[in-house]
Protein backbone atom coordinates (compact mmCIF):
# COMPACT_ATOMS: atom_id res chain seq x y z
CA UNK A 1 0.00 0.00 0.00
CA UNK A 2 1.44 3.47 -1.16
CA UNK A 3 1.02 6.14 1.68
CA UNK A 4 -2.32 8.13 0.69
CA UNK A 5 -3.39 11.50 2.74
CA UNK A 6 -6.55 10.40 3.37
CA UNK A 7 -7.36 8.19 5.80
CA UNK A 8 -9.58 5.34 5.48
CA UNK A 9 -11.52 3.46 8.32
CA UNK A 10 -10.43 0.08 6.58
CA UNK A 11 -7.09 0.97 6.73
CA UNK A 12 -7.06 2.51 10.28
CA UNK A 13 -5.89 2.31 14.16
CA UNK A 14 -6.57 4.45 16.53
CA UNK A 15 -4.10 4.97 19.63
CA UNK A 16 -4.83 6.25 22.72
CA UNK A 17 -1.16 7.37 24.28
CA UNK A 18 -1.08 7.62 28.24
CA UNK A 19 -4.06 10.07 28.99
CA UNK A 20 -3.87 9.33 32.53
CA UNK A 21 -3.83 10.99 35.99
CA UNK A 22 -0.64 12.21 36.77
CA UNK A 23 -1.11 15.08 33.80
CA UNK A 24 -4.05 16.29 35.64
CA UNK A 25 -2.41 19.16 36.53
CA UNK A 26 0.07 19.43 34.17
CA UNK A 27 -1.18 19.86 30.57
CA UNK A 28 -2.44 22.73 29.52
CA UNK A 29 -6.04 22.41 27.53
CA UNK A 30 -5.82 18.88 28.86
CA UNK A 31 -9.92 18.92 29.48
CA UNK A 32 -10.14 19.76 25.52
CA UNK A 33 -7.44 17.14 25.09
CA UNK A 34 -9.87 14.56 26.77
CA UNK A 35 -12.83 16.00 24.87
CA UNK A 36 -11.60 15.42 21.54
CA UNK A 37 -10.17 12.38 22.27
CA UNK A 38 -13.57 10.72 23.77
CA UNK A 39 -15.20 12.14 20.30
CA UNK A 40 -12.44 10.37 18.55
CA UNK A 41 -13.08 7.16 20.04
CA UNK A 42 -16.57 6.96 19.48
CA UNK A 43 -16.09 8.08 16.55
CA UNK A 44 -13.65 5.31 16.04
CA UNK A 45 -16.33 2.86 17.30
CA UNK A 46 -18.89 3.91 15.59
CA UNK A 47 -16.59 3.59 12.29
CA UNK A 48 -15.42 -0.07 13.61
CA UNK A 49 -11.74 1.25 13.70
CA UNK A 50 -9.71 -0.96 16.00
CA UNK A 51 -8.56 1.09 18.82
CA UNK A 52 -5.42 0.37 21.55
CA UNK A 53 -4.94 1.72 24.82
CA UNK A 54 -1.55 2.00 26.06
CA UNK A 55 -0.84 3.22 29.87
CA UNK A 56 3.12 4.53 30.78
CA UNK A 57 3.91 2.78 33.87
CA UNK A 58 -0.09 3.34 35.74
CA UNK A 59 1.73 2.27 39.50
CA UNK A 60 3.39 5.30 39.23
CA UNK A 61 1.59 7.68 36.78
CA UNK A 62 -2.49 6.54 36.88
CA UNK A 63 -4.69 5.06 35.18
CA UNK A 64 -6.33 6.81 31.88
CA UNK A 65 -8.57 9.60 33.10
CA UNK A 66 -12.11 8.56 33.90
CA UNK A 67 -13.82 10.02 31.07
CA UNK A 68 -12.05 8.09 28.51
CA UNK A 69 -12.06 5.32 30.24
CA UNK A 70 -16.13 5.72 29.78
CA UNK A 71 -16.23 5.98 26.16
CA UNK A 72 -14.09 3.03 25.70
CA UNK A 73 -16.05 0.33 27.66
CA UNK A 74 -14.45 -3.08 28.15
CA UNK A 75 -10.97 -3.22 26.11
CA UNK A 76 -8.05 -3.95 26.71
CA UNK A 77 -5.26 -1.02 28.39
CA UNK A 78 -1.42 -1.75 27.68
CA UNK A 79 0.58 -1.50 30.37
CA UNK A 80 4.22 -0.25 29.55
CA UNK A 81 7.57 1.28 30.58
CA UNK A 82 9.31 2.17 27.33
CA UNK A 83 7.94 5.56 25.89
CA UNK A 84 7.52 4.25 22.44
CA UNK A 85 4.75 2.33 22.54
CA UNK A 86 6.12 0.27 19.60
CA UNK A 87 9.17 -1.01 21.10
CA UNK A 88 6.61 -2.77 23.59
CA UNK A 89 6.11 -6.45 22.43
CA UNK A 90 2.18 -6.45 23.48
CA UNK A 91 1.58 -3.58 21.87
CA UNK A 92 3.53 -4.10 18.38
CA UNK A 93 2.35 -7.72 18.27
CA UNK A 94 -1.56 -6.17 18.98
CA UNK A 95 -0.70 -3.53 16.00
CA UNK A 96 0.44 -6.07 13.43
CA UNK A 97 -2.72 -8.36 14.33
CA UNK A 98 -4.98 -5.55 12.70
CA UNK A 99 -3.18 -5.50 9.07
CA UNK A 100 -3.99 -1.83 8.61
CA UNK A 101 -1.31 0.41 7.86
CA UNK A 102 -2.45 3.54 8.87
CA UNK A 103 -2.18 4.70 12.76
CA UNK A 104 -3.98 7.79 13.78
CA UNK A 105 -2.47 9.13 17.40
CA UNK A 106 -3.97 10.58 19.87
CA UNK A 107 -2.44 11.47 23.79
CA UNK A 108 0.46 12.60 26.20
CA UNK A 109 2.68 13.70 26.03
CA UNK A 110 3.58 15.19 22.02
CA UNK A 111 7.30 15.35 22.70
CA UNK A 112 7.83 12.22 24.32
CA UNK A 113 5.73 8.74 24.07
CA UNK A 114 3.33 10.26 20.94
CA UNK A 115 6.82 11.35 19.17
CA UNK A 116 8.49 8.67 20.09
CA UNK A 117 6.06 5.84 19.12
CA UNK A 118 5.32 7.58 15.90
CA UNK A 119 8.75 7.28 15.06
CA UNK A 120 8.94 3.74 15.78
CA UNK A 121 6.06 3.46 13.56
CA UNK A 122 7.14 4.31 10.57
CA UNK A 123 10.13 2.36 10.80
CA UNK A 124 7.83 -0.63 11.44
CA UNK A 125 6.30 1.04 7.95
CA UNK A 126 3.04 2.27 9.38
CA UNK A 127 1.81 5.31 7.96
CA UNK A 128 1.21 7.51 10.96
CA UNK A 129 -1.10 10.36 11.61
CA UNK A 130 -1.71 13.14 14.61
CA UNK A 131 -4.87 14.16 15.58
CA UNK A 132 -3.04 17.94 16.86
CA UNK A 133 -6.09 18.87 18.95
CA UNK A 134 -6.12 15.91 20.67
CA UNK A 135 -2.20 15.66 21.16
CA UNK A 136 -1.14 17.52 24.60
CA UNK A 137 2.15 18.30 26.44
CA UNK A 138 3.18 20.24 29.44
CA UNK A 139 5.15 22.42 27.77
CA UNK A 140 3.36 24.43 24.80
CA UNK A 141 7.29 24.90 23.03
CA UNK A 142 7.49 21.03 23.39
CA UNK A 143 4.10 20.37 21.82
CA UNK A 144 4.88 22.69 19.04
CA UNK A 145 8.49 21.84 18.26
CA UNK A 146 6.94 17.89 18.50
CA UNK A 147 4.19 18.58 16.07
CA UNK A 148 7.23 20.37 13.19
CA UNK A 149 8.93 17.30 13.85
CA UNK A 150 6.96 15.01 13.15
CA UNK A 151 6.03 16.28 10.38
CA UNK A 152 9.38 16.72 8.69
CA UNK A 153 9.59 13.12 10.23
CA UNK A 154 6.32 11.53 7.47
CA UNK A 155 3.48 11.71 10.05
CA UNK A 156 0.18 13.67 8.77
CA UNK A 157 -0.91 16.15 11.20
CA UNK A 158 -4.68 16.58 11.04
CA UNK A 159 -7.61 17.27 13.78
CA UNK A 160 -10.08 15.67 15.67
CA UNK A 161 -12.62 16.39 13.05
CA UNK A 162 -10.91 16.27 9.53
CA UNK A 163 -9.85 12.70 10.83
CA UNK A 164 -13.74 11.66 11.57
CA UNK A 165 -14.61 12.97 8.54
CA UNK A 166 -12.11 11.45 6.25
CA UNK A 167 -12.63 7.99 7.61
CA UNK A 168 -16.71 8.82 7.25
CA UNK A 169 -16.00 9.59 3.48
CA UNK A 170 -19.56 10.67 2.43
CA UNK A 171 -23.16 11.34 4.48
CA UNK A 172 -24.19 8.43 3.05
CA UNK A 173 -22.31 6.62 5.25
CA UNK A 174 -24.36 4.39 7.93
CA UNK A 175 -23.09 6.23 10.91
CA UNK A 176 -22.94 9.35 9.31
CA UNK A 177 -25.84 10.94 11.65
CA UNK A 178 -24.70 9.71 15.02
CA UNK A 179 -20.83 11.08 13.52
CA UNK A 180 -21.94 14.71 13.06
CA UNK A 181 -23.31 14.54 16.36
CA UNK A 182 -20.57 13.81 17.89
CA UNK A 183 -18.60 16.62 15.80
CA UNK A 184 -21.21 19.31 16.53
Amino acid sequence: MSKSPMLSSEKCILMVVDIQEAFINHIPDLDHIVQRSCIMVQAAQLLEIPVIVTEQYPKGLGRTLKPLQDVLGDITYYDKVTFSSCLDKKVTQALLSYNRKQLLLIGLEAHVCVAQTTYDAIKQGLFPYIAVDAVGSRHDTDKQIAVERLRQSGAVITTTEAAILEMTATSKHPAFKKISQLIK
